[in-house]
């Protein structure tokens, strides 16, 4: 009689080699907090490369300042102010869809919205 090892016990996947230590490390532990599926894995590894997009961003924003001078010498935003705003926005979606914090995904309520929401100017 043949014995075949079980391959539906499946390993630790590694952090991805191209995030930052600091992510890889946070990848680690999300893994040995939270029991993850083959998709959620997925979500977790852009989140983890929105956060790291962010950290990129924010440190030539502290380096070189959020405006430029154009050739007409009139300031400019620098293109890492939109890459950061847009790299936040989507880890904090996607920690949401993960729900780490405890509270089921997108069945969760959200907080209501205001009176005057669609109404301001």
């Amino acid at each position: 009689m043949a014995f075949w090892k079980d391959k539906t016990v499946a390993k630790t996947p590694k952090a991805p080699p191209h995030l930052r230590p600091e992510t890889q490390k946070w990848w680690r532990t999300v893994l040995a907090d939270f029991e993850l599926e083959g998709h959620h894995l997925r979500l977790l590894q852009l989140a983890a490369e929105a956060w790291d997009q962010a950290q990129g961003a924010r440190e030539v924003l502290d380096r070189e300042g959020q405006t430029f001078t154009d050739r007409f010498q009139q300031p400019k935003e620098r293109p890492e102010v939109g890459i950061m705003q847009n790299a936040r926005i989507a880890f904090a979606r996607l920690l949401r869809e993960l729900a780490l914090d405890g509270v089921d995904a997108p069945e969760a309520p959200r907080a209501p919205r205001t009176a005057d929401y669609g109404n301001r100017r």
